[in-house]
């Protein structure tokens, strides 16, 4: 009896023992964890003061002109673009002012913050912006960004599908939304008085991105140039600002199927474009129109022109002379989507230039874009005349569409309200 009670001292004297060391080892452990971190971040803290300090000093040595063409790409952004970057140079490189970039920071904030940790510190919103925006503007290499910014290609690629989807979740409701009542009458009245269509609102076009060739069904997305492409589908109003984008369709879709298939269809056939009181038109209330490219269907509420002649054997006749006039007219007004859209690839060369992003960021992007291209015209941002030169210069230009000559999809009374059309250009255009 004894001996047992001698062994089970031992053994709890022995397990006690053993808890103890096991307990100061994983102490000490932990104390070495947090020297080594705390190492490493006053290191890193003694790193950038040096390099403060060196920046410093190079700048009072070196000439002003033009300093960012030679500035090390470790302190680029926090010294040349955010202190020497004149008006000029936040157009060309970022192509908005400065007062939108950051009015464009503020707004993004709540999904592009991010907290500092114990191994790195965080980017700060505005350098996050800044990354991204200089993908869009320029198409470059995410390498080319990441030894200007001086961050990783990873960090780059994560800068760039960050905002686009924070754009598009938090300015899409302020940017990109369905047009108000007093908006449908002022772009009446700004197709009237510059293009001289009376009674339009908005004009319908599409946009084809050239991309990379995708892993799956390629085919399909070969457009009528012959090279791969996103299309989308873009509602543009008198302003030249876009009221709606339905982007992500393989280039080789007929822009006739994704019209039926896209928001724009339910709402403009069911009146949600025009006053619950139609406006009078020639003495008879009509609702306000579009106008569409000739691959759009003909419907009450979207006028596109007439056929030309075609070859033998057609069931189309050469226009008449009024309907010459409304052909004329048409391409005229027409021009407000043309002028947006070449506006639109100037600005964001990622849409004028072969997209090497994943073909799941692409769609995202593109909305993207066009919100961004509503906020720099609604703020008053200059658009300068050599941007349009690089898009002329582009890889890929636009692509044309066939005409739709079926009748298919067209509305049996669209045909009255486009005669209605030519008797106004009749009367008033001489």
């Amino acid at each position: 009896m004894e001996e047992d009670v001698l062994f089970l001292m031992t053994y709890m004297l022995l397990k006690r023992r053993r808890d103890i060391n096991n307990a100061n080892m994983q102490r000490r452990n932990e104390i070495q964890t947090r020297i080594r971190h705390r190492q490493y971040f006053f290191q890193r803290q003694r790193r950038m003061l040096l390099m403060m300090i060196a920046g410093g000093i190079c700048s009072n040595a070196r000439i002003r002109t033009r300093p960012w063409t030679t500035t090390p790409s470790t302190d680029w952004w926090e010294r040349v673009a955010m202190i020497e970057f004149q008006p000029s140079d936040w157009l060309d490189k970022f192509r908005m002012s400065r007062e939108t970039f950051f009015y464009l920071c503020d707004k993004l904030r709540p999904r592009l913050a991010r907290q500092d940790t114990s191994f790195r510190l965080a980017l700060p919103v505005e350098k996050r912006v800044a990354v991204a925006l200089w993908r869009l503007a320029s198409n470059v290499e995410y390498r080319t960004i990441s030894s200007l910014f001086g961050v990783g290609k990873s960090t780059v690629c994560r800068c760039v599908r960050d905002m686009c989807h924070a754009i598009v979740a938090l300015l899409s409701s302020l940017y990109l939304r369905p047009p108000s009542a007093q908006d449908l009458e002022d772009s009446a009245q700004l197709f009237l008085s510059h293009w001289g269509f009376p009674h339009c609102v908005a004009a319908v076009s599409t946009l084809h991105t050239a991309i990379i060739t995708p892993s799956n069904n390629a085919s399909d997305y070969a457009n009528h140039g012959g090279w791969l492409s996103v299309m989308s589908q873009v509602v543009v109003s008198g302003r030249g600002q876009f009221w709606d984008v339905c982007a992500s369709f393989p280039g080789g879709t007929d822009p006739a199927d994704i019209l039926q298939n896209s928001s724009l269809w339910a709402t403009a056939s069911e009146g949600g474009l025009s006053p619950s009181l139609p406006p009078v038109f020639m003495g008879r209330p009509l609702r306000y129109v579009l106008l569409g490219e000739a691959c759009f269907p003909l419907q009450g509420w979207l006028m596109k022109a007439y056929p030309e002649e075609q070859g033998r054997g057609a069931r189309h006749t050469a226009p008449v002379e009024s309907q010459r006039l409304f052909n004329r007219q048409t391409a005229r007004a027409l021009r407000v989507s043309e002028e947006a859209l070449l506006r639109l690839r100037a600005r964001w060369q990622c849409l004028s230039k072969r997209n090497d992003c994943g073909l799941d960021l692409v769609p995202t992007m593109i909305l993207a874009c066009c919100i961004l291209h509503n906020v720099c015209e609604s703020h008053g941002d200059a658009f300068k005349a050599e941007w349009q030169a690089e898009v002329a210069r582009a890889e890929s230009p636009q692509p044309g569409h066939r005409q739709l000559l079926s009748t298919r999809m067209d509305q049996s009374q669209a045909e009255d309200v486009r005669r209605l059309f030519c008797e106004y250009f009749e009367q008033n255009i001489s």
